[in-house]
């Protein structure tokens, strides 16, 4: 097992695991409202500690040509890359870098699920790369950056 993925994610109040359906089991955030509404985009943590996120494409992620739009593939390689640094990731943190290459279209009803790895984890960096694929045809590839944030001390009362 790769060093950075041995340990657990840490505890986070915001994360919402599936009961029921297609993604029973799985986890998704539920404090970003944006991929809430885009989503709903999930993830979770394989046995060999590598993570998979996954959605199931619906109308509303197509394009005018029935294709999954190009943004909808990129706020969820955007969510795929926080999955990704999940076992590093221990505080807020921000986008910093996004790239990616556009490689093969998805249509309505199509499973589509990324993968991926931490390159490196600095201080308040981390730097990941990934892979979105439907079955067996690669989507789309892409890598990144994150910023950890740092946590702003909370303001004294006057004393």
């Amino acid at each position: 097992m790769h060093e950075l993925t041995k340990s657990p994610p840490p505890r986070r109040p915001d994360l919402h695991v599936a009961t029921e359906g297609e993604f029973e089991g799985w986890r998704t955030w539920i404090r970003d409202s944006f991929e809430s509404h885009v989503g709903p985009f999930w993830h979770r943590i394989e046995a060999d500690g590598g993570v998979r996120s996954a959605f199931r494409v619906e109308k509303k992620h197509l394009n005018g040509s029935g294709n999954v739009h190009g943004g909808c593939y990129m706020a969820f390689a955007d969510y795929s890359l926080f999955a990704i640094a999940t076992h590093v990731l221990d505080s807020r943190a921000v986008t910093t870098n996004f790239s990616c290459e556009f490689l093969d279209a998805a249509r309505e009803g199509e499973l589509i699920e990324c993968t991926g790895e931490v390159s490196r984890a600095g201080g308040s960096l981390i730097f990941l790369r990934g892979k979105m694929m439907s079955g067996e045809r690669l989507l789309l590839t892409f890598s990144g950056t994150i910023k950890r944030m740092k946590r702003k001390p909370q303001p004294q009362p006057n004393a």
